[in-house]
């Protein structure tokens, strides 16, 4: 479910009037997002009065990036290089360096928008601003009380301010925080950008580098909107729903609990009508407002008869129903009306005794949690609609359920919910601390001791005001499943106990908290530690025999691109083979972009070492696909026993680093989302590296039978050996073992390493799943893989209704497989890739004499295209789209 004011100038509608609803008088709302102008703050002598006069000159003024920060618009305005390219950011200062009033910025903003008549209200709505700011109207003063912190959002009447003759100015001074920390390469820095209600990432991390400005700016939205006397503020949708539910079928009653904040504005009491409409039904209350008060009310309960639900992605549909607040003065017209979408589901949580862990169940089922830690879309929060959808979208793509929000950054944008609320994704949704910088470790890169880095940040008010605005920011979205405290430490008790007793069941009240992410009240730490990992490339039998938290928040780590997207954000002369067992230090750029640590020589190494930095690339993909898969796939052998989640650290990266991420900071995908999209699917048929038992995963809620499995050995010269093909049925979330096959893989494969096909055929013989392995020789290497020849594949490329593309690729040789072959939508004249572009298969392996199909997707555009093809038996060739 969520909110957003209407964009357009709505007028009187049959439809509208057929429901009983009146429209409001000219509402509207747009944004203030074109034209902005700024310099920086002590360049210019002037003061607020005078900068917002429309006569004051703006023509030495630069343009500015709003919502944008002063590092966007500097890069914008060509005065620094792209911070996110080989070492450019070291070129830029660092606010800690160079003082606040470097990045101390006036920014100005000419609207047109004329003072109303009698019975209307102009608003000035902030959506972000860091840190702190003071905003002036047309030589006046707007904000009467401070306006600081990265995480509220404000709105002002502006209505007596506005001029006659319709030409206003808007002028904002924004300050950054005075604590940005020392970016000294500890986590946070030195741990004061804690001290702030704020992003603490900025400072650096070991996956980013310091942001120079630690995002000082206008941010997010600015919007001008027009309502009635009486303003309607932030509504609150509820759904129950009871009992065990199914995706299929008739469904029982589901209830909606509706409330919102009306504000009269007006010296005289309002009495009117507030309304909810959804599914063409309307419940009302008749209400009689005070005077200049601003209250919630509570509207009678709707009830949704045979309702469509709202699924996690897999599961079932995302249905999402279109409803509306308003509320009308008696005899007048509507005063004010939101929209939002709602998502008919229920969110329950319980304890797993068998595993000591919470479990998520959503209308009644329980859901094996198999989730990604996302970070920030753009580490310079160059947000958009389009970016977040195809981010989540991979989500959905890797059969994700789940995304959890870090809480070194913030609580997500409404776009963002949107787009999870579409794809299906599940999101637990941290504030805004870290074990790092609010001291629950020592660490002699931090300025202060644990005691006082505990008491982080300085104003706890403004961090429960913040906390407060943010819930009832995105409270309304099906996707939102759980509150967090603090990545790795609760926060501070006088900000804990009144968060989870008062805040949330005020203002929410349906989703789980948990006081921090690796909480016993959510994973039963019985090992000891941190209560997450582990981190970096393990051997795949870890996976499947160490058993680790029983919901792990954080497990993974790797994630380095192929050539084509390490050249996107390393200069020429460094884009050789990194530091891989050669003596030598790593370079200077791939140290800078997090590469150390990262852990690919010895999993590299037994597929030959790297001739040049492609084949690096092609051989870390090997390395991602298998890594991922393994890992899904170890979880999943577990579930309901040892686990009842997994959340990969970490699924995207919102800068060029190396780590932890399934595409790169272009959307381009790797290996490791293909690897994972393989592991984490509904039903999966799957071995274990460790006894080679094949066994099959069933998450979803029904029992699938007459299924056929089909299981074939290969050697490297494609000699084949059929193993089985058998019936075989698995209930309800379930986990079942078939048969084994390590002692035929072993003979098969002792001297150059060996193939396995799996495959499991529904009645109709169409895949279900379809899984293909490759082992190395006794010696543990891929020796085989080094004298493979040349496949001989055919490829067809035909463009399907509206923007999807079937690539047809046959393997015409009788015995040689056509091994790990990536498919890419390109550029017919740079042969650059086109992102984003989404797969539903990518990395795949053709045995002889069969053909598979990968579908992909890319929004049409006038640029030529064509696909490529390379893989590692198979030289890169391009293919014309028929």
């Amino acid at each position: 479910m969520y909110s957003f004011k209407q964009k357009i100038k709505l007028a009187l509608t049959a439809c509208l009037l057929s429901t009983g609803i009146l429209p409001v008088i000219a509402q509207q709302s747009y944004e203030l997002n074109q034209g902005w102008k700024c310099t920086k703050a002590n360049t210019i002598q002037a003061s607020g009065t005078q900068i917002s006069s429309p006569q004051f000159d703006l023509s030495a003024w630069k343009p500015a990036v709003v919502p944008g920060t002063v590092l966007t618009t500097q890069l914008a305005n060509k005065e620094i290089p792209d911070p996110f390219y080989g070492l450019n950011n070291e070129k830029i200062p660092d606010i800690y360096h160079v003082g606040k009033e470097y990045y101390t910025y006036w920014f100005v903003k000419d609207f047109e928008e004329k003072r109303p008549t009698s019975g209307e209200k102009v608003w000035l709505k902030f959506r972000g601003i860091n840190y702190s700011c003071e905003i002036f109207v047309n030589g006046q003063k707007v904000n009467k009380e401070p306006f600081e912190g990265m995480f509220l959002r404000k709105a002002f009447d502006i209505t007596n301010l506005l001029a006659s003759n319709g030409k206003n100015r808007l002028a904002v001074i924004v300050y950054p925080s005075n604590f940005p920390g020392n970016p000294n390469g500890g986590q946070g820095g030195d741990g004061t950008i804690a001290k702030n209600v704020a992003i603490q990432y900025t400072a650096g991390w070991d996956w980013i580098r310091p942001i120079r400005d630690r995002n000082t700016g206008i941010w997010d939205k600015v919007q001008i909107e027009k309502t009635g006397l009486v303003n309607l503020k932030d509504p609150h949708v509820i759904t129950l729903v009871s009992g065990v539910r199914t995706p299929e079928g008739a469904q029982q009653p589901a209830t909606v609990k509706t409330t919102a904040e009306l504000e009269n504005t007006s010296d005289s009491p309002v009495s009117g009508v507030l309304s909810f409409k959804l599914n063409g039904q309307i419940v009302s209350e008749k209400l009689t407002l005070p005077a200049k008060s601003s209250k919630t009310y509570k509207i009678k309960d709707l009830i949704v008869n045979n309702p469509k639900l709202w699924w996690p992605a897999g599961y079932g549909p995302q249905n999402l129903y279109d409803a509306e607040f308003s509320f009308t003065p008696n005899g007048q017209k509507v005063s004010d009306f939101e929209k939002l979408q709602v998502g008919i589901r229920e969110i329950q949580t319980s304890w797993n005794t068998t595993t000591q862990s919470r479990q998520i169940a959503v209308n009644g089922q329980k859901i094996f949690i198999k989730g990604g830690n996302w970070i920030i879309s753009d580490a310079m929060l160059r947000f958009s609609k389009e970016r977040y959808d195809a981010e989540i979208r991979y989500h959905r793509d890797m059969n994700l359920n789940l995304i959890r929000i870090w809480g070194g950054a913030l609580v997500e944008r409404p776009e963002f919910y949107e787009a999870c609320d579409k794809y299906g994704l599940l999101v637990f949704q941290d504030f805004w601390m870290s074990g790092d910088c609010n001291g629950r470790w020592i660490d002699p890169m931090k300025k202060e001791d644990q005691w006082t880095r505990r008491k982080y940040p300085d104003n706890h008010p403004l961090f429960l005001e913040s906390a407060a605005d943010m819930i009832k920011m995105v409270r309304n979205f099906p996707s939102l499943a759980m509150w967090c405290g603090g990545n790795e430490i609760t926060p501070p008790e006088d900000i804990l106990v009144p968060l989870r007793d008062k805040i949330l069941p005020e203002l929410d009240g349906t989703r789980w908290f948990v006081d921090y992410s690796n909480s016993d009240a959510m994973s039963y730490n019985f090992l000891g530690g941190n209560g997450d990992g582990p981190y970096g490339i393990q051997p795949l039998e870890v996976f499947w025999q160490q058993r680790t938290f029983p919901f792990n928040s954080e497990v993974g780590s790797v994630g380095t691109g192929d050539y084509e997207s390490l050249k996107r954000f390393i200069p020429e002369e460094n884009l050789k083979v990194p530091y891989h067992n050669t003596g030598t230090k790593p370079d200077t750029v791939w140290t800078y972009h997090t590469y150390t640590g990262v852990g690919y020589n010895q999993f590299i190494d037994p597929y030959g070492k790297p001739k040049d930095i492609k084949d690096f690339g092609l051989k870390a993909q090997l390395v991602n696909y298998d890594q991922y898969r393994g890992l899904m796939e170890g979880f999943s052998a577990h579930q309901w026993d040892w686990y009842t989640g997994v959340i990969i650290w970490k699924t995207q990266n919102p800068w060029t680093a190396m780590r932890g991420q399934m595409y790169d900071y272009y959307l381009d995908p790797n290996a490791c989302l293909y690897g994972l999209r393989r592991g984490s699917e509904l039903v999966h048929i799957m071995a274990n590296p460790i006894d080679g038992m094949l066994m099959m995963v069933n998450n979803d809620f029904t029992a699938k039978r007459n299924l056929m499995l089909v299981a074939t050995a290969y050697d490297t010269k494609g000699n084949s050996k059929l193993i089985t093909k058998v019936f075989t049925y698995i209930e309800a979330t379930s986990i079942k073992k078939i048969l084994s096959v390590k002692n035929i893989l072993d003979e098969l494969g002792a001297k150059d390493g060996s193939f396995l096909s799996l495959q499991l055929l529904d009645e109709n013989q169409k895949i279900v799943s379809d899984n293909f392995y490759w082992y190395p020789n006794t010696e543990g290497k891929y020796s085989g893989l080094q004298t493979m020849p040349t496949a001989n594949v055919e490829v067809v490329a035909k463009r399907l209704s509206g923007d999807k593309i079937e690539v047809s690729l046959t393997n015409k040789d009788e015995k040689t497989i056509a091994f790990f072959n990536r498919v890419s939508l390109v550029n017919s004249q740079s042969k650059e890739r086109i992102l984003p572009t989404f797969y539903d298969d990518n990395y795949v392996s053709i045995t002889p004499k069969t053909t598979k199909k990968v579908v992909l997707e890319a929004k049409a555009d006038t640029q030529p295209t064509q696909i490529s093809i390379e893989g590692w038996n198979l030289p890169l060739r391009y293919v014309d789209i028929k």
